[in-house]
């Protein structure tokens, strides 16, 4: 009997099937092979129950510390707990790298808004100075005419 899993926890079949290729390619050096759709669907699944069960253990370690977000540290602690620590080495460095990757990302992003805040800083006295250079003509203007002017 088929257990009827809901759309949003269905894992994509073409990603699964690229992963599983790309694995497969690195152990054999055969030129192409195929793989089958119950093979796909076996894939597919054992992913998805693996998932489950990695977030359930990550969200209670997560609830033990008195949080409510689940962070990689989490992940990685699971993984353990699991018994599945061969998988720890290739994920830190993964997340390792991500983090690098992302403090990267946010450096630039705010030393972007600093030059930004920077030029806006420049041109506002600028603005301000235009502003008041032609009401300062304005009343330059006014002045002299009463002065010569005759009453």
């Amino acid at each position: 009997m088929e257990k009827a899993v809901s759309e949003a926890e269905e894992l994509p079949k073409a990603i699964v099937r690229r992963v599983v290729k790309d694995k497969l390619s690195h152990c054999s050096h055969d030129a192409d092979f195929n793989v089958h759709k119950d093979a796909l669907l076996a894939f597919t699944e054992s992913a998805r129950i693996f998932i489950h069960y990695l977030s359930a253990t990550a969200n209670d370690l997560c609830k033990e510390s008195k949080r409510q977000t689940i962070s990689g540290d989490d992940v990685l602690k699971a993984l353990e707990e699991i018994e599945f620590s061969e998988f720890l080495k290739p994920l830190k460095a993964s997340l390792d790298e991500f983090r690098k990757k992302n403090a990267e990302k946010k450096k630039r992003a705010s030393q972007s808004k600093d030059v930004k805040k920077k030029r806006k800083l420049e041109q506002e006295p600028s603005d301000k100075n235009e502003g008041s250079e032609s009401r300062q003509d304005e009343n330059d203007e006014d002045n002299a005419e009463d002065v010569t002017g005759d009453d």
